[in-house]
């Protein structure tokens, strides 16, 4: 019996996704209530593993400046992660890069409003050239944005 029960728990651990295993990371997204693009991201992010509560909110620019994210890197939505921030639409690959490794910056962002991304919900906008986007790390000391990768729609 010992034997049948060992067998019948090392064939579901096996069965179950490692990300199964690990804490969910949990994160706020702060959005303009009628954006319903950052609902897409947010649910993007969720199907990468990570828990997203959606605040919907008038005060978005009062929330990025709290957060130190700067102006120019300012997008429709503000996701804090703890102390970390993810402004705009930021592709998984970064996001994790930023929550997992050593991190010295206060955030990420990938400014404006790609319409030609899949994060957004649109898996192709007819008529868009592909571009490639610049994911930005940012910190609260004063210093200049610097760039923590790119992303290409294409």
């Amino acid at each position: 019996m010992k034997t049948i029960y060992r067998l019948a728990t090392t064939a579901v651990l096996i069965a179950l996704p490692h990300h199964a295993f690990a804490a969910v990371i949990k994160g706020s997204m702060y959005k303009n209530p009628t954006c319903t693009c950052c609902e897409t991201y947010a649910a993007y992010l969720e199907k990468n593993g990570l828990k997203i509560k959606i605040i919907p909110t008038n005060d978005l620019d009062q929330i990025a400046a709290t957060e130190g994210v700067p102006d120019q890197l300012r997008s429709c939505h503000t996701i804090k992660f703890g102390n970390l921030v993810i402004e705009g639409f930021v592709p998984f690959k970064q996001v994790k890069k930023m929550l997992t490794m050593p991190f010295n910056a206060k955030g990420l962002s990938m400014p404006g409003m790609p319409m030609d991304i899949a994060e957004m919900g649109f898996d192709s906008m007819p008529g868009m050239e592909k571009a490639t986007y610049t994911i930005y790390a940012f910190t609260t000391d004063g210093k200049d944005p610097t760039i923590f990768g790119t992303y290409s729609s294409n």
